[in-house]
């Protein structure tokens, strides 16, 4: 009696051990659902983004960051297209900590020499005025040089260094009319400080024809005739133009 009462209780666990098995069990629909959802989400943001759907790509990345783990192919794209969203709309700052984080979170990856322009990019929005403090251009000029270091020869550096010339021009830009600012309250020597610093700075730039004549004019106000002098070399060596400058270098008579 004993003995079929044992018999009949290793049936039970038996069949019970049997209701337990995971090869038996139904899976869990919850994982394909996710899946299925990010699929049709990332779509429906590729779209938005392609047509300039802003507010509606915002909308779809709220919904599919979630979904997405950072081991995802698509996880620092997201970030990437949140951040191109967030400069669209207007949002530089929250621009910047997007493109910032794809570069830093995987510097060797494929978007992160872009994602460093973009950062760049949306600094250099922030300073659009010359005239303005120049943070903003501080920083895009740095984060424009880390390109050019870090990423030589590839498409991204040829842009940064692109950037770098238009930085350099908007800068040369700012201090030329802080410089005509002094000359206007007739502070000569400070307007000369500015205009050698601006011209030895910026050599390419624009503006230095103008600089120069500023120059040359601020120094024979003062009667520093040894400084024309000099000057008037560097003009006819490297600005020989007769309608720049350099007509105010010419000889009484000539």
């Amino acid at each position: 009696m004993r003995l079929a009462r044992f018999g009949f209780l290793i049936g039970l666990v038996g069949v019970a051990a049997c209701g337990r098995n995971p090869s038996t069990a139904a899976p869990d629909p919850r994982p394909a659902a996710a899946a299925a959802a990010a699929d049709s989400l990332w779509s429906e943001l590729q779209a938005a983004f392609r047509s300039s759907r802003w507010s509606e790509a915002q909308r779809r990345i709220d919904l599919l960051s979630p979904l997405l783990a950072t081991s995802d192919p698509r996880y620092l794209r997201l970030h990437f297209m949140q951040g191109e969203v967030f400069f669209a709309l207007g949002n530089q700052l929250q621009a910047i900590r997007e493109f910032r984080r794809v570069a830093d979170e995987r510097p060797e990856g494929p978007l992160a020499a872009d994602a460093l322009v973009r950062a760049g990019d949306a600094n250099a929005d922030l300073w659009r005025r010359p005239e303005l403090d120049p943070t903003y251009g501080e920083a895009a000029r740095t984060i424009y040089d880390e390109v050019v270091a870090r990423y030589p020869g590839t498409p991204a550096a040829r842009r940064a260094a692109l950037r770098l010339a238009q930085f350099s021009e908007k800068m040369a830009q700012k201090e030329l009319k802080n410089a005509v600012f002094y000359v206007r309250y007739k502070a000569h020597d400070s307007a000369i400080l500015m205009l050698r610093a601006l011209i030895a700075a910026y050599p390419r730039t624009s503006v230095v024809p103008e600089a120069l004549e500023r120059l040359v004019r601020a120094y024979q106000a003062l009667g520093y005739t040894e400084d024309v002098k000099e000057t008037c070399a560097y003009i006819t060596q490297y600005h020989p133009d007769p309608k720049g400058p350099a007509r105010l270098c010419r000889e009484p008579g000539s």
